[in-house]
């Protein structure tokens, strides 16, 4: 996958970003140089967000009998309750 990336020149040499990464940025003496240190950074940052991802896959739960119960009585969970306030908030 191809990522646009945003070279400035500083008074250090060169920085540079992915804008479509949010933070994910990098930097180099030479232009050469920061877009290699960007193509890492691109790499490490979606390896970290792949682990992100497969440790939020373990956590996730089954819900319980009655909360089963509910969603097939057609219940609507309670917004308030601190359970569901993740939800609420999308």
């Amino acid at each position: 996958m191809k990522y646009k990336v945003v070279l400035q020149a500083s008074e250090e040499g060169y920085s540079v970003s992915c804008p479509g990464l949010p933070g994910c940025w990098s930097q180099g003496q030479t232009e050469e140089e920061a877009l290699e240190n960007i193509r890492e950074a691109i790499r490490e940052y979606l390896e970290a967000v792949k682990e992100t991802f497969r440790e939020a896959e373990v956590m996730v739960s089954r819900p319980s009998s009655m909360q089963r119960r509910s969603v097939q009585r057609g219940a609507v969970p309670d917004s308030r309750h601190p359970r569901h306030e993740s939800l609420a908030h999308r």
